[in-house]
C-alpha cells in the first residue's frame, strides 16, 4: 500500500471538550453529546450494546428453544462455544481494519453484515442450524475492538481508562439486559396468542432491527477522528495511509500484546461463559421459573452499569498517582479476586448465598475487563488496533476454551465448571507480572536505569529512518509526550519538551 510523502498541518478546528496536541478530549463529559468526542463515544456503546444482546439473545429462551429443536445438552454448549468462537479472528481482522480505514467504517460493515444471522435465527429447524445461526452472529461482538479503538483514539492519555470502560461497560449492559428482554418480548408474544414454539421465534426480529438501525446510526452520525474520517483526511494529506505489513508486524511482536490477551480471556471471556451458562444454571439447579432465572442471570450482566466503568476509573487513578506501574497492580489484584469469588460460587449451595456471590463476582470480573484496556492504549501507538484485536480476541479464546473444558456435555457439573473456571482466573492472571515497560516499568521493577528511556524512544523504535524521514512518525511523536502522565508523580518534576502541547480548547 502506497504512503503519501506529504503531511499537512490539520485547520484549527473548535472542540466542546478541552482537547491535547493530538485533539484528544482531556475531559470525560458522560451526560455530554458534543461532537466528536462524546458522540463518538454514546455511538459506539449503543451499537455494541445492540450487538451484544444479538449475541445473547438466545441463552434466556433455551428451555423453550431446547425443547422445540430437541436440543441435548452438548448441542447446547456446541452453540455456546460457537457464538464466541466466531469472534476470535474477526476481532483481529476488526483491529487491523481500524488501523487501516477507521472505526466507523469498520464496526458498521460488521453489524450490517451479521444482522441477517440474528433475522435466521427464528426459521432455525435443527440443532445444526441452530448452531450456525449463533455463530455467525456472534462475529458482531468483534465491534468491541472498534468501540475501543474509537475510544483510545478520541480520549487522552489521562482519561482514556475511563472512556474505555464506560463505553464497554455499557456495551456488555446487552448481555444482562437481553435476559430481561427476550423473555419479556416471547412474553408478550405469546399473550397476544401465538404458541411458545413460534413466540421465541418472533422475537428475535426485535434484536435483530435494533442492531440493523445501530449500524445506520453510525454511519450516519459518526467520525472516527477528532479531525474527520480516515477517507477525508487521507485525501487531504493530513493522515498517512499506512502500510498494513508494518502494522501488523509491530502489533504481534510486541510481546505486551500477547500477555493481556491471556489475561483478557480469563476476564471477559469468563463473562462470555457466564452469560452462556448462568441462566440455565439457576433454572436447573435451584428449579426457578424462566423469568426468574433470567432475572437472576440479568443481574450479572447489567452490573456493567458500573463494574466495568469502575475499573477504567481506577485504572486512571492509580496511573495519575503511580503511573503505569499502578495500572498493572490494580489489574492484577482485581482480576485475582474475581477469581477467587468465582472459585467461591461454584461451592455454595443455597440460591441467596449463589445470588450474592455471583454479583461480587461480576463486579470484580468486570472491572477487570476495564482495567485492562486502560494498559491496552499504551502498549503500541502504530498497531493500537492490532494490539486492540489482539487482547480482545484473547477474550473469545478464553471463552472458547473454557466452555470447551468445563461446560461442553455433562463431563463436569456447572458447579465445578464454575469452581475449576475460578482457579483457571487466578493461574492465567500471573503472567502481568512479566509486562513492563522500559520508560515507565512493571510491577515490580522501575523505569530502566541502563540507558535513557523515553516515552519517545519506545514509541519511535516503531518506525525505521526512512518513515522518520518522511515524517509519518508525527502522531506518535505526539502521543509519546501526551503519555508523560504515565510516570504518575514522577512527571511534575520531569521537565517539558519544548513542543509540548497543554490541553485547551482549540
Amino acid at each position: 500500500m502506497e504512503i503519501s510523502s506529504t503531511i499537512t498541518e490539520a485547520r484549527p478546528q473548535k472542540f466542546a471538550l478541552p482537547v491535547d496536541s493530538e485533539h484528544k478530549a482531556t475531559e470525560f463529559r458522560l451526560f455530554s453529546a458534543a461532537a466528536p468526542h462524546m458522540r463518538a463515544f454514546h455511538l459506539s456503546w449503543i451499537s455494541f450494546f445492540s450487538c451484544f444482546v444479538s449475541s445473547f439473545a438466545a441463552p434466556p429462551l433455551l428451555p423453550i428453544i431446547r425443547d422445540n429443536l430437541n436440543l441435548t445438552a452438548t448441542d447446547i454448549g456446541n452453540a455456546g462455544i460457537a457464538s464466541v468462537s466466531g469472534a476470535v479472528f474477526a476481532r483481529i481482522a476488526m483491529g487491523t481494519a481500524c488501523d487501516l480505514f477507521g472505526p466507523r467504517l469498520a464496526s458498521a460493515s460488521l453489524i450490517l453484515l451479521t444482522a441477517p444471522a440474528v433475522y435466521f435465527t427464528s426459521i432455525a429447524s435443527s440443532p445444526v442450524s441452530f448452531l450456525l445461526v449463533r455463530f455467525f452472529t456472534g462475529f458482531s461482538l468483534a465491534t468491541f475492538v472498534s468501540t475501543q479503538f474509537w475510544m483510545s483514539s478520541m480520549f487522552s492519555a489521562r482519561v482514556v481508562g475511563t472512556a474505555n470502560g464506560v463505553a464497554a461497560g455499557w456495551g456488555n449492559l446487552g448481555g444482562g439486559a437481553t435476559q430481561l428482554i427476550m423473555p419479556l418480548v416471547f412474553s408478550l408474544v405469546r399473550d397476544i396468542g401465538a404458541v411458545k414454539f413460534t413466540a421465541w421465534r418472533i422475537a428475535f426480529f426485535i434484536p435483530a432491527l435494533f442492531q440493523t438501525l445501530s449500524a445506520f446510526t453510525v454511519l450516519i452520525f459518526g467520525q472516527d477522528l477528532p479531525d474527520g474520517n480516515y477517507q477525508r483526511l487521507q485525501k487531504s494529506g493530513n493522515k498517512q495511509k499506512d502500510q498494513f505489513s508494518r502494522v501488523f508486524y509491530h502489533g504481534i511482536t510486541n510481546y505486551r500484546g500477547w500477555i493481556l490477551a491471556l489475561t483478557y480471556g480469563y476476564c471477559f471471556g469468563v463473562e462470555l461463559t457466564v452469560d452462556n451458562i448462568i441462566a440455565e444454571y439457576f433454572y436447573d439447579r435451584y428449579n426457578l421459573k424462566l423469568h426468574t432465572a433470567g432475572i437472576i442471570a440479568a443481574s450479572f450482566g447489567l452490573a456493567n452499569l458500573f463494574s466495568r466503568p469502575a475499573g477504567g476509573m481506577i485504572s486512571d487513578m492509580m496511573a495519575k498517582r503511580f503511573g503505569m506501574r499502578g495500572r498493572l497492580w490494580a489489574l492484577w489484584t482485581v482480576q485475582t479476586l474475581g477469581g477467587v469469588f468465582c472459585i467461591i460460587l461454584g461451592q455454595v449451595g443455597s440460591l441467596s448465598a449463589s445470588v450474592v456471590v455471583m454479583i461480587i463476582f461480576s463486579i470484580f470480573v468486570q472491572a477487570a475487563c476495564g482495567l485492562t484496556f486502560g494498559v491496552v492504549p499504551f502498549v503500541s501507538r502504530r498497531s493500537l488496533g492490532v494490539i486492540s484485536g489482539m487482547a480482545g480476541g484473547g477474550g473469545n479464546v478464553g471463552a472458547v476454551l473454557t466452555q470447551l473444558i468445563f461446560f461442553k456435555g455433562s463431563r463436569y457439573s456447572k458447579e465445578t465448571g464454575i469452581t475449576l473456571m475460578g482457579v483457571m482466573i487466578v493461574c492465567c492472571t500471573l503472567p502481568i507480572l512479566l509486562i513492563y515497560f522500559p520508560q515507565w516499568g512493571g510491577m515490580f521493577c522501575g523505569p530502566s536505569s541502563e540507558k535513557i528511556a523515553t516515552e519517545e524512544d519506545y514509541y519511535m523504535s516503531e518506525w525505521n529512518s526512512e518513515e522518520k524521514e518522511k515524517g509519518l512518525h508525527q502522531a506518535s511523536l505526539k502521543f509519546a509526550d501526551n503519555s508523560r502522565s504515565e510516570r504518575g508523580r514522577r512527571v511534575h518534576s520531569a521537565a517539558v519538551p519544548s513542543n509540548a502541547t497543554p490541553p485547551t480548547n482549540v
